[in-house]
């Protein structure tokens, strides 16, 4: 073990203490001190920033973007090939899976017309895979590794021509439990990965000479001890059209505010007990909310680090996901994680995804789920009712 692995390791060790405390301290640091640390944290990431004077979704495409996703894929790759054998291979991000539950996608019926574009074009219901997970890389206990869950919304049955053709009539949503990014853009992500292989994530944020102090603070905001995938807010992150010439961002709120508290000393795989206990039981549901941009400037496209003003423009409801009350068995669920693919790019024209990350994951989700399910031995599927 190098010495930027044991320092590496010394420092998750305390972030996994924490973790123990966290359910007794967090409500109260969310209350006094998540406000002002974000606006200044916020402030110091935008007082960097120079106004490029774009117009309202456009895009600045760095020519050496595609290099850079390329690199990102590999490094990936390589680092799936290295942890896991043939047939136990895992996403190399979210990676660990609490549950793919059955769901109800329904679009609000009275929206005003500039949100009328995409799936939210009419008052429908589409039938939706749902898949809450891990951060990952690995599949550690869950206390050691719940800070920032995720979730994939996968539709069915939405017809039209799509960016990438190779998952059917679906249209996939994709969020974290976080309101920015891990990382800025792509070229910082590549720094990231490359600690990721060489297992030393934690020196991305701190090391002397390239620190990311701000990203991490972010983060550290929202990442805490979850109780349950059913308990948490999820934002996309990253920009999507919305329309032509409209870009959103979106994000799927419990609408029950229940708040159970994580156990002092919980089972590995207490999450996806939580998930399973909580849908035997009763329906969930959540509210699919959208935020329009309206200044190209301080609602950047290209960077995912700066959280988009809701005084500028507030969250809005356009839809509802219903997951009813269900059963789901252990093995049947992972069978069924694996088959299934979630890709931004799984989309509608009128959804495409925007900026540098969402044109990378392009490339990079596309390389690693053919990997995954190679290594598995999973052949690909468009998935349907029947899946």
């Amino acid at each position: 073990m190098t010495a930027a692995q044991r320092v590496n390791n010394a420092i998750l060790r305390c972030v996994q203490l924490e973790r123990r405390v966290d359910p007794y301290i967090r409500p109260l640091l969310d209350r006094l001190l998540r406000p002002p640390v974000q606006a200044l944290v916020q402030w110091l990431i935008n007082v960097r920033r120079h106004d490029e004077h774009l117009r309202l979704a456009e895009e600045t495409v760095r020519p050496e973007e595609a290099g850079i996703a390329e690199d990102i894929a590999r490094r990936m790759a390589r680092f799936t090939a290295r942890e896991y054998a043939p047939g136990c291979a895992q996403r190399a991000g979210n990676t660990k899976t609490y549950g793919v539950v059955r769901g109800e996608f329904t679009v609000s019926a009275d929206l005003p017309g500039r949100l009328r574009h995409g799936v939210f074009s009419r008052p429908t219901t589409f039938r939706a895979w749902v898949r809450f997970a891990g951060p990952g890389p690995l599949s550690p206990p869950d206390i050691k590794d719940n800070g920032v869950l995720s979730i994939g919304v996968k539709l069915l049955g939405v017809e039209g021509e799509k960016l990438l053709d190779d998952d059917g009539n679906t249209q996939d949503f994709t969020g974290i439990s976080a309101p920015t990014f891990t990382t800025p853009d792509v070229v910082e992500n590549l720094k990231l990965q490359r600690h990721v292989f060489d297992g030393t994530p934690l020196l991305y944020f701190l090391g002397p000479r390239d620190p990311h102090l701000c990203d991490m603070v972010m983060q550290g905001l929202y990442a805490k001890t979850h109780s349950s995938p059913l308990e948490a807010r999820y934002w996309s992150c990253t920009p999507y059209l919305l329309g032509e010439g409209q870009a959103m961002q979106y994000s799927v709120v419990p609408r029950d505010g229940t708040r159970t508290r994580a156990p002092w000393n919980p089972p590995d795989d207490y999450l996806r007990e939580a998930l399973a206990t909580t849908l035997r039981e009763r329906d969930v549901t959540f509210d699919f909310l959208v935020q329009l941009q309206t200044d190209p400037h301080r609602m950047p496209i290209e960077n995912a680090s700066v959280l988009w003003p809701e005084r500028l423009s507030p969250f809005v409801p356009v839809a509802t996901l219903r997951l009813p009350r269900q059963d789901f068995d252990a093995t049947r669920q992972f069978a069924l994680a694996d088959r299934l693919s979630f890709n931004p790019w799984h989309a509608l024209p009128e959804h495409r995804p925007l900026g540098n990350q969402n044109r990378a994951r392009r490339t990079i989700y596309v390389r690693l789920s053919e990997l995954r399910q190679s290594m598995n031995g999973t052949p690909r599927e468009a998935p349907g009712d029947g899946t």
